[in-house]
């Protein structure tokens, strides 16, 4: 990379209500904060009235409803006046046609078919549509087609409008609509017989081919723009795994890039290695279930998993890896199922047994161990899956051979068209059944279930962490490092209260035998993964969480879902939310436990933004994280943020004051002030890796690290160090150097007492004086 790479990035959604030049007023603020570098989320057009911008309509212009382009360059002079680099956020895989009139692209291709310039712009099976395209958005009644109307030289269905082939309008709607080059069908078809790729399984995103060079430079025209004219210092690409070849589109884009930049939203799978590709690194998921992970207390594992195991009449509480494999096969037969049939019909075996094919084309997806692989890269993950499969479906073997078969490069490293299918379509089944699904039914400690995390890897000693933190400063230094994200399931700091209940198991314990003794939903497991949510977010208002309750509950699938949902049970789900405000004793109950984890988590949310902030790698804030950050899914995490109100208490922290740990979130803001701070103005200080270990009773409560000049320290388990009395005379050494606390301003060398050093907070951040 021939550009800077920032210090740090802070993330802000800009969204029709929180435009560009909103943004611009924040400016001053991140640069006192720290900052960097300004992460933004999509800015192309994008769906009228998107509140997150991944639906991009017009891929040619800046999004009007965000300010448009000349509030982009005002927002860009303004940033890099303050020294503040932009970091822009890119949505190649696809794009948003709900509403087929606001994508100029698509409605040329309902309009004219495969005669359309933008035909070959989205990737679309023509043949297996008898050369329509299927577009899901009839109701399933017998009769739907006769709601058709031709209104204004448009088909319309209620309030959907479709454009009409030249010279085919003069008929019944009936008639018209069998002439058009789509075809309207019902939504529940969208399952097994949709001819489009599609952005996991949502019918609305259509994926585009940026495989094609012409289709990339389509697409990329006002991207390579804002480079050009020096709008935007780096990018974050959304999804590589969707695209044919993650590994050619990334070439194209850092020559478009030229030098600046590159991260990518890759979810990293355990001990999973990154391709060779000319990237700065990763979006951070898999460096946050690292830092959660040396939080928890091992001890809790067997305890929350008896008590999950308890009340899980599904039996889906201790077998995580075949929990995974179910989940992963009922989206491949269900939600993906079209994605599936299209990876058969590339295979292109005439007279083969195609359900045969379908059937291990999914099984083979279901035991994918990593989100996908980028053949030649990952043949042994690919080669393992094959023999798993085959080992458990024996009946399959003849199918599965002759995928392995096809799936394998030629002697030029050439794929056949099923081979790369596949691994688009492996991510999306991953994501649906995973992190969609079974991490709603896989509830014994819900913070473990995050994007890219393994929620059976239940804890991380301090030792393991050092080890993949000295990997990370040698393989990934310019990752991102991220706690909290739109697209995580609960925020960080929500997370840091759930994981006090591995310290507490037996109160967790009485805290669900009380409650489920006023109100019982009848999914023992649902409710765990409730309370423990609402006990994380707390206090939070009646809409917020019941709007979450119901996602999971729709997300979870086993008694309600997006498609079918039960108006029994999602009211018996709202009546267990509305009984921690209007039950007195279940709400005495919530006010209990919520206040015994409020210290323990503040002290693990203030410990693991500490060292996320100043482990290997760019760290990465999401807007409002600088505070307390109790959201949940999305979109309770893109509520606006009271930026206002953080930048006085910075001024006043400025000024000298050092606040209590409480509600105002001012104690996170001088942590995490303080270390980006230090990371921009002395970057020198973090060139290095090096474990510090504690001696005395307590050590085994401290994680601390040396980074060439700047020291993390910070407790760990605080519910434990609190019953076993303390720190006592437990110490660390932190060398001969005089350090400085940026935290307190406490000067220290030498060997310290843990006790005197966290008397005011539960973290230190010593810099060398100068």
């Amino acid at each position: 990379m021939s550009h800077d790479v920032p210090k740090s990035t802070y993330r802000l959604q800009i969204t029709p209500d929180f435009t560009l030049r909103d943004a611009a007023q924040v400016l001053d603020y991140l640069r006192r904060l720290g900052v960097g570098a300004v992460y933004l989320s999509p800015l192309l057009q994008s769906a009228a009235g998107s509140a997150h911008g991944y639906d991009v309509v017009d891929p040619t212009r800046v999004d009007e409803a965000r300010g448009g382009p000349e509030a982009l360059r005002e927002f860009a002079d303004a940033a890099h006046l303050r020294g503040l680099q932009v970091i822009v956020d890119i949505v190649p895989n696809h794009l948003g046609v709900a509403v087929p009139h606001e994508n100029p692209w698509w409605w040329d291709v309902l309009r004219f078919g495969q005669e359309s310039a933008y035909a070959g712009h989205f990737d679309i099976d023509w043949a297996f549509g008898g050369g329509r395209l299927r577009l899901p958005v009839l109701g399933d009644g017998p009769d739907e087609e006769d709601a058709l109307r031709v209104v204004d030289g448009e088909l319309r269905y209620y309030d959907h409008r479709f454009p009409i082939a030249p010279g085919t309008e003069f008929a019944s709607p009936r008639e018209v609509h069998a002439r058009q080059h789509y075809e309207l069908v019902s939504w529940r078809r969208a399952d097994a017989e949709l001819n489009y790729r599609r952005f996991f399984a949502v019918n609305s995103l259509a994926g585009v081919r940026v495989e094609d060079p012409q289709v990339f430079d389509d697409t990329h025209a006002e991207i390579g723009r804002w480079l050009r004219d020096g709008l935007v210092d780096g990018l974050r690409v959304d999804h590589p795994d969707g695209l044919r070849d993650p590994g050619d589109y990334l070439h194209r884009l850092t020559d478009l890039a030229d030098g600046r930049p590159v991260w990518v939203e890759k979810i990293l799978e355990g001990d999973e290695r990154i391709p060779s590709w000319p990237i700065a690194g990763t979006t951070g998921y898999d460096a946050l279930g690292l830092v959660d992970r040396v939080f928890v207390d091992p001890a809790g594992d067997e305890p929350l998993t008896a008590l999950a195991e308890e009340h899980d009449a599904r039996e889906e509480s201790r077998d995580w890896s075949g929990l995974v494999h179910r989940r992963k096969r009922a989206a491949a037969d269900g939600l993906l199922r079209s994605e599936v049939l299209r990876v058969v019909r590339d295979l292109g075996q005439e007279g083969a047994d195609s359900d045969s094919l379908a059937d291990a084309v999914a099984e083979l997806a279901a035991g994918f161990p990593v989100y996908r692989s980028y053949l030649p890269f990952g043949d042994d993950q690919l080669r393992a899956a094959l023999d798993a499969a085959s080992a458990t479906r024996p009946d399959l073997a003849d199918a599965l051979e002759a995928l392995g078969t096809a799936f394998a490069p030629d002697s030029d490293g050439i794929l056949a068209p099923a081979s790369a299918r596949f691994q688009q379509t492996s991510g999306a089944i991953m994501a649906k059944g995973v992190e969609d699904n079974a991490f709603y039914r896989y509830t014994r400690l819900v913070s473990l279930t995050e994007v890219g995390g393994d929620p059976s890897d239940f804890a991380m000693d301090v030792a393991d962490f050092h080890r993949v933190q000295q990997r990370r400063l040698a393989d990934l230094p310019y990752s991102l490092t991220t706690l909290s994200t739109h697209d995580t399931k609960r925020s960080e700091d929500t997370r840091a209260r759930i994981a006090v209940l591995a310290e507490l198991p037996e109160r967790w314990g009485r805290f669900l035998a009380a409650v489920r003794n006023r109100v019982s939903i009848g999914d023992g497991s649902l409710e765990n993964l409730l309370w423990q949510s609402i006990v994380g977010a707390w206090p939070a208002s009646r809409e917020r969480l019941q709007a979450y309750a119901l996602k999971a509950a729709r997300e979870a699938g086993a008694n309600t879902s997006w498609t079918d949902p039960d108006a029994a049970f999602e009211d018996a789900i709202g009546e267990l939310v509305d009984a921690a405000f209007d039950d007195p004793r279940v709400a005495a109950e919530v006010a209990a436990i919520a206040a015994i984890v409020e210290g323990p988590g503040a002290s693990n949310g203030l410990g693991a933004k500490l060292v996320q902030l100043t482990m290997p790698g760019i760290p990465d804030v999401y807007q409002g994280s600088e505070r307390w950050e109790r959201s949940l899914v999305d979109p309770d995490n893109r509520r606006p943020v009271e930026f206002d109100a953080a930048g006085g208490l910075l001024a006043h922290l400025d000024d000298g004051w050092l606040p209590p740990i409480d509600s105002s979130g001012a104690a996170k803001l001088l942590v995490t002030s303080r270390a980006l701070r230090l990371r921009r103005e002395r970057p020198e200080l973090f060139a290095e890796y090096r474990p510090l270990t504690a001696e005395g009773e307590r050590a085994e409560h401290l994680v601390a690290f040396e980074r060439g000049g700047a020291v993390t320290l910070a407790t760990r388990l605080p519910v434990g160090l609190a019953h076993a009395g303390g720190w006592g005379d437990t110490t660390v050494d932190v060398g001969t150097a005089a350090y400085r606390d940026e935290l307190t301003g406490r000067e220290v060398s030498g060997r310290v007492r843990l006790a005197e050093l966290f008397d005011r907070y539960p973290v230190a951040l010593l810099a060398v004086v100068r």
